[in-house]
């Protein structure tokens, strides 16, 4: 009974949402409907991530930083080029969370309060390093890595692959079935042998690879970026997270 009152809430909520969309002026144009595809992508990105962490019984994370990683690929293409700056930004934002994931793989710290500390921490070296500047591409070789594919916006198309991505590993690798099984039952993962640590390190890995995709459409996006940029992506992913049904 309580599945099926379950089911219907989240059909009504669905179903009044749509209604109060389509009841707004101009809701359906291309416009609207790229703009909403654009910007929901970046928390989508992000949002893939914190699944990751959910699943692993670690519930949720406050630092996957989406905006630091915005900014180092701003100065990673200023400094390397466009080549260089993708997978060098894509290795930061995820050894940047694999750090906070062997803090709680390995030493068992809480997980909540390692992210609010690695975000205390990261915020105030971002703005002792920019002085609460923006940071700027120095050239517009960026854009190349802007417009449509198949009528879609780059970043939902980036979103589908990340989702893509997340899928495989969930449901055709070892590594998947470590994080469900972590998730469920610690001790149980625990007694049959499984490396506990090197599973919730690996998560937080993945989780922060996504969370720099969104990172870098967020600077592509916008041509520049601060700590200000992708503020709140983290709690609108958990959000996010929550309301899809992720079993916590």
């Amino acid at each position: 009974m309580s599945d099926r009152v379950l089911l219907l809430t989240r059909v009504g909520a669905t179903a009044i949402l749509l209604a109060f969309a389509l009841a707004s002026p101009g809701f359906l144009s291309q416009a609207s409907m790229v703009g909403l595809l654009t910007t929901s992508s970046f928390i989508g990105c992000v949002a893939v991530g914190m699944t990751l962490i959910t699943l692993s019984g670690n519930v949720m994370a406050f630092c996957l930083g989406a905006a630091v990683s915005a900014m180092m690929f701003i100065v990673a293409t200023n400094w390397g080029g466009l080549a260089f700056a993708v997978p060098a930004t894509l290795l930061f934002g995820a050894l940047l969370n694999c750090v906070q994931g062997a803090l709680i793989g390995q030493l068992r710290a809480n997980p909540i309060i390692v992210s609010i500390a690695a975000f205390a921490l990261i915020e105030g070296a971002a703005q002792g390093v920019t002085g609460g500047s923006s940071v700027y591409f120095s050239s517009s070789a960026y854009k190349v890595l802007k417009g449509k594919l198949l009528g879609m916006p780059y970043e939902f198309v980036a979103f589908l692959m990340s989702v893509a991505v997340a899928q495989f590993i969930l449901s055709l690798t070892s590594f998947g079935r470590h994080i469900y099984l972590f998730g469920d039952s610690p001790r149980a993962a625990e007694a049959v042998g499984m490396p506990t640590w090197r599973t919730v390190t690996f998560v937080y890995f993945w989780a922060g690879l996504f969370a720099a995709v969104s990172g870098i459409l967020l600077a592509l996006r916008y041509g520049e970026s601060s700590m200000e940029y992708g503020a709140g992506y983290d709690y609108s992913a958990i959000a996010a997270v929550l309301v899809g049904g992720t079993a916590v």
